[in-house]
């Protein structure tokens, strides 16, 4: 009986020392950790979700941008007229080749085509690993400097194309978009879409810079 009481004596002594040393709420702890930790998940998830959003619109912008280089690259290579009439010694006919600047916007919209092809897959692994920050931070510097050639083809084409419609009196050239009406609004046409393709650009550029921020 002495033993009995003994063992009850101290299993009551060691439950309520447990009850002082606080032992009984550790017990709660993880359910409590959990709770706290659903708020920081649901958090990341919709970031995640955001990002995804942005880049599925950056994917849709490139092949935009694809579409209107090559409107611009294709457009002004095949921008040429000759004159239903000629003389005996010489023949009127107007070329983009004929003018170093319509050549070098060729060349520059060719390569801004073919950056924009290659970017387009890391475009899509931004959408599947969203969190990924070296897709996105590649894809800023090399937009930065695609827009940049863009711009300046896109702006020395204008020059010229405003001259040709416009002639420089100062300077003595005649406007000659009278006579050669059909090469005139090709490269108009051209320069419009190289344009359009620098406003896609910088809006890829912003999208990127927010999807690394929000990162």
């Amino acid at each position: 009986m002495d033993k009995s009481e003994s063992t009850k004596i101290e299993m009551g002594e060691s439950s309520k020392l447990e009850r002082k040393l606080g032992k009984a709420p550790l017990l709660g702890s993880p359910s409590h950790a959990i709770s706290s930790s659903v708020p920081i998940v649901s958090n990341n998830k919709k970031v995640g979700n955001y990002k995804k959003g942005i880049s599925i619109f950056d994917l849709i912008l490139r092949i935009a941008s694809v579409a209107t280089s090559i409107g611009a690259a294709v457009g002004m290579a095949t921008a040429g007229e000759t004159l239903p009439f000629f003389t005996q010694f010489f023949q009127f006919e107007a070329g983009y080749d004929d003018l170093p600047t319509f050549t070098f916007f060729v060349i520059a919209m060719s390569i801004v085509v073919a950056y924009l092809v290659l970017s387009i897959p890391f475009s899509i692994v931004c959408i599947a690993r969203s969190h990924v920050v070296a897709p996105r931070l590649l894809l800023i510097i090399f937009d930065t400097a695609i827009i940049t050639l863009t711009t300046s083809a896109a702006g020395a084409s204008t020059a010229i194309v405003y001259l040709a419609h416009n002639g420089n009196q100062d300077a003595n050239w005649l406007a000659f978009c009278n006579q050669f009406g059909d090469f005139c609004q090709t490269t108009s046409g051209a320069v419009v879409a190289a344009f359009i393709t620098i406003v896609l650009l910088l809006i890829l550029i912003v999208l990127s810079a927010i999807a690394l921020k929000r990162h």
